[in-house]
């Protein structure tokens, strides 16, 4: 038989779950401090050292080319037909004879016309150069 329950009291069920949590806290822990020693190999390696220049010491031209054809070299527009004058013409007037012509052009030009423009870059002289970009999701200001 049945020991007599009283109809108003009930069963209470818990779940410990302090033990789960602790578990799962070293396993964090542990995978925290051997995660780095996995990622490395044993070869000891010395690294080469690095310096950074600022843009204030970069002789730097800037070409531009928009999305309907029209060219500009650093503020000024110039026609297409007169970009390799102006740009040797700027490139010659730089202090340095190691200058950055950096390209902007636009995302959505065919590659051909940037090909051509780079080659055209080329022919002036330029020996150092480089595309301008933005990172994604960021707007240009």
């Amino acid at each position: 038989m049945r020991p007599f329950m009283d109809e108003q009291t009930s069963t209470i069920v818990k779940i410990n779950v302090t033990p789960i949590i602790d578990v799962a806290m070293v396993l964090v822990i542990t995978l925290l401090i051997t995660a780095p020693m996995i990622a490395r190999s044993d070869i000891d390696v010395n690294l080469p050292e690095t310096q950074t220049r600022s843009i204030e010491d970069e002789v730097r031209v800037s070409v531009t080319l928009g999305p309907d054809g029209r060219t500009a070299v650093d503020d000024k527009n110039v026609a297409r037909a007169d970009l390799a004058q102006a740009l040797h013409a700027r490139i010659a007037g730089a202090k340095s004879d190691n200058v950055l012509v950096v390209v902007r052009a636009d995302a959505g030009l065919d590659y051909g016309d940037v090909r051509s423009l780079v080659q055209e870059v080329r022919s002036v002289g330029a020996r150092r150069i480089a595309f301008a970009t933005r990172l994604r999701g960021k707007e240009l200001e």
